[in-house]
């Protein structure tokens, strides 16, 4: 198992990301309600179900190159399929922290630092 911590860090990645947009694909609604008021005094307070799409798209592109990543990992040692989906979730995770900056949620974008640092970790470990 040389490559144990790089498998986990994709686990983790696989397990957020996929999660997250099966959340947003099945509480849709819930969501984009939750959203607008979230938004309500910013610049995507119209913007908010576009927006939502586009994270969620990037979620599931993130949570499907990891889960990909660790198959591959497995198999033939390969990462580029891990390496893509840390840079995919780094991406999505930065997109979350712009909108939690732009509505003044400081314990929000807090919180997603917490997700960040592991997705830099596997960026830098599959590179």
């Amino acid at each position: 198992m040389n490559n144990a911590a790089s498998i986990l860090m994709l686990a983790f990645l696989t397990l957020t990301f996929l999660q997250s947009g099966y959340e947003k694909i099945f509480y849709w609604k819930d969501n984009v309600a939750w959203l607008k008021e979230h938004f309500a005094q910013t610049k995507l307070k119209n913007q908010v179900p576009l927006a939502l799409f586009h994270l969620l798209v990037v979620e599931l592109i993130a949570g499907i190159l990891s889960a990909v990543g660790i198959i591959q990992l497995l198999t033939n040692s390969g990462r580029e399929y891990g390496f893509y989906g840390a840079i995919f979730s780094c991406i999505s995770l930065l997109m979350m922290l712009f909108g939690q900056r732009l509505a003044k949620d400081y314990d929000g974008a807090r919180t997603i630092v917490i997700y960040f640092i592991p997705a830099v970790i596997a960026v830098y470990w599959l590179n």
